[in-house]
């Protein structure tokens, strides 16, 4: 791939202006960086997921809040997410994602640290901090969207989203090699892993701020700002149409309240499939060790469900360009019920269960990657990224949420009562999409 053209700025330096030819380059570029610190940063995530849970029953002995693991990431990804989303609208994505990664970096000390300390709470904030990586994750996806074209958007994005797949299948995995890592350092052998994950981290944070240029938030804040005193190209960023099903809607035309109650139901919509993925996903490690499973089982697993949530995310956001986003979150919803059929009738069926987690992924998929895109489409430039955070610190906050409760229903009912959780937030999901249909008929 040839080199990012040079950009010509301004005398202040805050914006950058491209041709449409250069814009075209500079997106493809923009994609393969944001692919490539996906991939570093998913190892972390991965290896988090299965091993965090693991490792709090270690330290505290006690495996009924080991679904604490997932709420700590989620609360750590949900109190960056608007504060990542502010330094991104001042200072450009570049500096918002290299310095997450970073923060990503301390939160992997302390988790290790923790371990070796056997030190509960020091292992919880640990745990929290590198929740920032997941939040870095999210607001990458939506980085890879700046510069899209409106045709393509969805697509984009379902690229960045798709490349965790590879870093966070592999993740889990890590948690044998981690072991003999752990030892091989003088550290708890649960411990190991996180090592990876520091170093992905740092890799990461190193690809985003070297790679990452010229940011593609401003550049396509130079770009809306100059078709405003000027004619647009053709598919430029700042086209103002969101595609919702058979019907294409100008948002021009589109009064201020519709169009807040619109992203406002997208976010809710996002963070409803977050929940019911997180709740189960959450429990899973220790249900499949109390029905006789090994850790290298709740490992593959865990890599499964994973590749569920990111592997067809292509496959989504070609489905959300041709068709509209809410019949793809519909579709979306429809597997997240299957999924928590299979967790609630699965019992001691590791094969049954692993299905149930593969579908739970899918459903995310479909729901997060065409979510993500239409409220892009439907939220003006302008406010863009404070909506993509408010969105990510939503989805988070509903995911913590989830992983406190998942463990106090699962102590009580195990999987059955927890997937009667899932089955009825799937329900209200299928209700929100049916009200977007509606306002937007309206």
């Amino acid at each position: 791939m040839s080199p990012a053209p040079e950009i010509r700025q301004n005398a202040t330096n805050a914006t950058a202006f491209l041709t449409p030819d250069e814009q075209v380059r500079v997106q493809r570029r923009t994609v393969l960086m944001l692919a490539t610190t996906t991939i570093l940063g998913g190892l972390g995530i991965g290896a988090g997921f299965s091993a965090g849970a693991l490792l709090i029953t270690e330290v505290t002995g006690n495996a009924a809040i080991s679904g604490l693991a997932a709420t700590m990431n989620a609360v750590g990804a949900a109190l960056a997410g608007i504060p990542l989303a502010r330094l991104a609208a001042r200072r450009g994505r570049r500096l918002a994602l290299s310095l997450g990664n970073l923060i990503a970096v301390v939160g992997a000390m302390m988790v290790i640290i923790a371990a070796v300390l056997n030190a509960g709470l020091f292992l919880f904030a640990g745990l929290a901090v590198l929740g920032i990586a997941t939040a870095v994750q999210l607001q990458a996806r939506f980085s890879a969207a700046d510069l899209a074209a409106p045709d393509r958007r969805a697509r984009d994005l379902s690229l960045v989203v798709w490349s965790i797949t590879i870093g966070a299948v592999v993740g889990p995995n890590l948690i044998g090699p981690g072991a003999i890592v752990g030892t091989s350092l003088g550290l708890p052998e649960l411990s190991g892993v996180f090592v990876f994950t520091l170093l992905a981290q740092a890799a990461a944070g190193a690809v985003t701020w070297f790679g990452l240029r010229p940011d593609p938030l401003l550049a396509a804040r130079a770009l809306v700002g100059r078709q405003e005193t000027g004619p647009a190209p053709a598919k430029s960023v700042g086209t103002s149409m969101a595609h919702f099903g058979s019907n294409r809607v100008e948002l021009s035309q589109v009064s201020g309240a519709a169009r807040t109650s619109t992203q406002v139901m997208i976010i809710a919509l996002i963070a409803t499939a977050h929940a019911v993925m997180v709740a189960i996903m959450a429990m899973t490690p220790l249900h499949i060790t109390e029905h006789g499973g090994s850790i290298t089982l709740v490992g593959l697993t865990i890599s499964l469900h994973i590749a569920g949530m990111y592997a067809l995310s292509p496959v989504f956001g070609m489905l959300a360009g041709r068709f509209g986003s809410p019949p793809v979150m519909l579709g979306g919803l429809g597997i997240l019920a299957a999924a928590v059929a299979c967790t609630a009738f699965g019992g001691d069926s590791h094969v049954v269960i692993q299905i149930g987690l593969v579908l739970l992924g899918l459903g995310w998929g479909a729901v997060t990657v065409a979510g993500a895109a239409l409220l892009t489409e439907v939220t003006p430039a302008g406010i863009r990224p404070k909506r993509q955070g408010q969105s990510d610190t939503v989805m988070n906050a509903s995911g913590a949420l989830a992983g406190a409760t998942s463990g106090v229903l699962f102590a009580i009912g195990g999987f059955p009562l927890l997937s009667l959780l899932g089955a009825i937030l799937v329900a209200s999901g299928v209700v929100l999409v049916l009200r977007l249909f509606s306002l937007v008929r309206r």
